[in-house]
C-alpha cells in the first residue's frame, strides 16, 4: 500500500492492491474543491497514469457520517469572492487548474471510476463526467447550478450537458435543474445506479481483488448496477419544446403562456437568474455542441476571466454579475442579487459576444497545450 497524505488533508489518495482510491475529505464543506485539493487530485492522477501496478482509479466522497453520502458540492465560491475582491492571481490559477484537472480525468489512459452518491454540482460534476464509469444513487443529488450565482456551467458543462438528448442540457444549464438517479442516467449523465448500502462493500472488494486489468475492476463495478426511475420522463417533450427556442426571451415568452406545473416552475426559476448570463449560457452551450472538449475548455476559460473582468461592460470586482451572485447566495445570504441588467428584455447581443472573445492570443492561452 502507498500513500502520501496528512491526516487532514482535503484529499486522501491511497494505492491499494492494483488500484488507486482517491477520496474527497472536506465533508463539513461537501467537499468543495479547493486549489489545494484541485493539485493534490492531479498530482496522484499524473503518478498513476504510468505506475503498472495502478490499473485502475476509484473517487469518492467523504460524507459527515464517514465514507460516501456526499460526493462534491462545487468549487468553494466562497474562495472565489474573497479572492475576486482582493485581486488575488489565485482565482486565476484555479480555475486554469482544474480545467486541466477535467480533461486529465476525460482522457486518463486507465479507468477511471466516480461513485456519485449524494451531492453532484458544478466542480464535482467536472471530476466525474470524464469517468469512464459514472455511478449515482438513489441518494444522488445532481445539478449544475452557476446561472444562480451569475456564472455559467464550467468544468466542461458545454461540452457534457450539449450533448445530452434533445434540448435536455439547456435546460439544465439555464435552470440549474437539480437531478436524480433515474434522469441522469436518461440523459447520459451517469451509467447506472448502485444501492448506497452496497458501496462500502464495492470499494473494499475493488480494494483486495487482485484484478488483471483494469478493465475488470470496472466490470466488477457494473455488475452491481441496478434500474432507476426518471423523475422528469414526461417532461421531455416540453424541455425540448421550449428549450430550443432561439432566444431566452423567447423561452420566457412561451413558458408564461403554459399552465402548466412544469412550465411555471421553470420560468419561475429563470426569472430569478441573472438575465446576463442566460444569455450567455445559451449562447455557450449551443456553441458548444459542436466543439470538441479541449476547444470547449478553452472557451469556458475565457468566459470565466471575463464573468469576473467584464472590461466592454466597465465591470469587475464587486460589480461582475458572479460576485453579486455569490454575495447574495453565500456571503449576505440575503438571496436578493441585484442584477445588471435586471430584465431579460434588456440583454443586447453587443453584451454577450465579447463574452467569447479571448483575452489572450492563441499561443498563450493559459490551456493552449490541451489536446
Amino acid at each position: 500500500m502507498h500513500t502520501h497524505n496528512q491526516p487532514e488533508s482535503p484529499i486522501l489518495a491511497v494505492r491499494h492492491g492494483r488500484m488507486g482510491f482517491i477520496t474527497l475529505n472536506r465533508p463539513k464543506a461537501l467537499n468543495a474543491l479547493s486549489l489545494d485539493m484541485v493539485r493534490q487530485m492531479t498530482q496522484a492522477l499524473l503518478e498513476w497514469r504510468h505506475d503498472p501496478y495502478v490499473l485502475a482509479v476509484a473517487v469518492r466522497g467523504m460524507g459527515k457520517d464517514g465514507p460516501f453520502g456526499a460526493f462534491c458540492a462545487g468549487g468553494d465560491i466562497r474562495f472565489f469572492h474573497q479572492a475576486a475582491l482582493a485581486g488575488d492571481p489565485a482565482l486565476e490559477d484555479f480555475f486554469t487548474e482544474e480545467y486541466h484537472l477535467n480533461h486529465l480525468i476525460h482522457t486518463y489512459p486507465k479507468p477511471y471510476i466516480a461513485f456519485m452518491d449524494g451531492v453532484v454540482m458544478g466542480g464535482g460534476m467536472g471530476i466525474s463526467q470524464g469517468a469512464s464509469l459514472r455511478v449515482v444513487t438513489p441518494r444522488t443529488k445532481m445539478a449544475m447550478p452557476e446561472t444562480g450565482i451569475g456564472l455559467f456551467p464550467d468544468v466542461g458543462g458545454g461540452f457534457f450537458l450539449s450533448r445530452c438528448p434533445g434540448r435536455a442540457g439547456e435546460w439544465l444549464a439555464l435552470t440549474g435543474q437539480t437531478i436524480g438517479a433515474g434522469d441522469a442516467t436518461a440523459f447520459g449523465l451517469a451509467d447506472g445506479c448502485i444501492d448506497p448500502a452496497r458501496l462500502p462493500v464495492i470499494w473494499a472488494e475493488l480494494e483486495q481483488t487482485p484484478f488483471e486489468s483494469g478493465a475488470a475492476a470496472e466490470r466488477l463495478v457494473l455488475s452491481k448496477l441496478v434500474a432507476s426511475e426518471a423523475q422528469h420522463k414526461n417532461d421531455r417533450s416540453q424541455i425540448d419544446a421550449y428549450f430550443s427556442l432561439k432566444s431566452v426571451a423567447d423561452m420566457v415568452t412561451a413558458l408564461q403562456a403554459d399552465s402548466t406545473e412544469f412550465a411555471q416552475h421553470a420560468v419561475a426559476v429563470l426569472l430569478k437568474r441573472s438575465p446576463l448570463m442566460l444569455h450567455v449560457v445559451l449562447e455557450q452551450i449551443r456553441r458548444a455542441r459542436t466543439m470538441g472538449l479541449a476547444d470547449d475548455l478553452r472557451m469556458e476559460r475565457d468566459l470565466v476571466r471575463h464573468c469576473f473582468h467584464t472590461q466592454h461592460l466597465q465591470r469587475s470586482g464587486t460589480c461582475s454579475e458572479t460576485v453579486e451572485g455569490i454575495r447574495a447566495l453565500a456571503v449576505d445570504k440575503d438571496h436578493s442579487p441585484q442584477w445588471s441588467p435586471a430584465r431579460i428584455q434588456e440583454v443586447t447581443p453587443a453584451m454577450v459576444e465579447p463574452f467569447f472573445q479571448s483575452p489572450w492570443p492563441t499561443h498563450a492561452h493559459p490551456l493552449a497545450h490541451l489536446g
